[in-house]
């Protein structure tokens, strides 16, 4: 470990003397699912302010690689997973981290990472709660030489180094598939679906939707209705409102994210349909598994933002080392994650995967 440490330092020193003379400073952040993305999550109690500011990242920490890391917020339970991998890595690394919160609010996502542009950072890891600002925070930190990898929700089109993502067109169809198992297993008729929406800024959470379709059109379903809520549990419950009204003929609802999915179960209970219309959402949030446990869910697709987390650190330390990295579409610099099914028992179930 010592020896690996000791090779990112010795790259780290060369690549900067190489490039003494680059400098100044710049700012940006991008888009979802959300999951996502968007993105996308489940909401939990928010981190302490002080926790989500400043913190280092453990004893370990050798205070000669410094990693910057800004998450879209800590409100999430999704980001809160994400957060915790990139600690878990960090300290295995004996890295220093430096935690932004977002708390999705664009002007704090430019502000925050600029700040940290500022305090030193080897690396910076952005997890953004809007997209499109991205391209001025790469631009910024590559006028510093410091490589930025990008954890989920989109990239803006900016020139980042890597953006690490779920298989999200992937993990629609892995729900649409689990929707037709259970629509036949329980006998439910009918032959109309609805989707519920990330916004369009959650240009990698908003691929989950158009999966869903492609399985559910191919077995001969028409897509009743489609409404964005904006990754948001209320915004969800009031779409899944408005889709009772017009479409009473629907059998089957999913949602791009677990928030949604979450409120739009609450509004089909309250409407004395529970059981009758499946929800199915994204992300596998440990408020979704209570909701599927207690039958108010179908399912959930799962991410796994622990491990993306740790990309994020492997990543940024392999680009600090002056490592070229390892695409699964280069065209993209996108880095797949993969995903799974939550079936209704609250447990994975690995017999439903991608299809193309």
């Amino acid at each position: 470990m010592k020896k690996k440490i000791l090779a990112v330092l010795m790259a780290t020193a060369m690549v900067a003397t190489l490039l003494a003379g680059c400098g100044s400073q710049p700012a940006e952040t991008p888009a979802e699912e959300p999951a996502v993305e968007a993105e996308e999550p489940a909401a939990e109690e928010p981190l302490a302010e002080e926790q989500a500011d400043e913190e280092p990242a453990g004893e370990e920490a050798t205070g000669n690689i410094k990693i910057g890391a800004s998450f879209y917020s800590l409100a999430f339970e999704y980001f809160q997973s994400m957060h915790a991998g990139v600690e878990e890595e960090a300290k295995a690394q004996g890295v220093e981290l430096i935690i932004h919160d977002q708390n999705n609010d664009e002007n704090e996502l430019l502000t925050g990472t600029m700040n940290l542009l500022d305090q030193g950072i080897d690396a910076l890891i952005v997890s953004p709660c809007k997209p499109e600002v991205m391209g001025n925070i790469v631009s910024a930190a590559h006028e510093k030489n410091i490589p930025v990898i990008i954890l989920d929700i989109g990239d803006g089109g900016s020139d980042k180094d890597a953006i690490v993502v779920s298989d999200m067109f992937g993990g629609g169809t892995i729900g649409g598939q689990y929707a037709l198992h259970l629509l036949e297993e329980k006998g439910i008729e009918g032959k109309e679906y609805a989707i519920i929406k990330c916004e369009e800024s959650a240009v990698y959470a908003i691929q989950r939707g158009p999966g869903f379709e492609s399985i559910m059109d191919e077995a001969g379903y028409t897509k009743a209705a489609e409404i964005t809520a904006n990754s948001d549990q209320t915004e969800g419950y009031s779409a899944m409102q408005d889709i009772l009204a017009s479409n009473p003929d629907v059998v089957t609802v999913f949602a791009e994210n677990d928030n949604m999915a979450l409120g739009a179960a609450s509004a089909i209970d309250e409407a004395g349909k529970a059981g009758e219309i499946l929800v199915i959402g994204f992300n596998g949030d440990e408020a979704a598994l209570e909701a599927i446990k207690d039958g108010t869910m179908a399912g959930s697709v799962a991410q796994q933002p622990v491990e993306i987390g740790r990309l994020g650190i492997t990543l940024s330390l392999q680009r600090i080392a002056g490592e070229e990295l390892d695409f699964d579409n280069e065209a993209d610099k996108e880095i797949f994650a993969g995903v799974f099914l939550i079936d209704e028992t609250g447990e994975r179930n690995d017999g439903f995967t991608v299809k193309k």
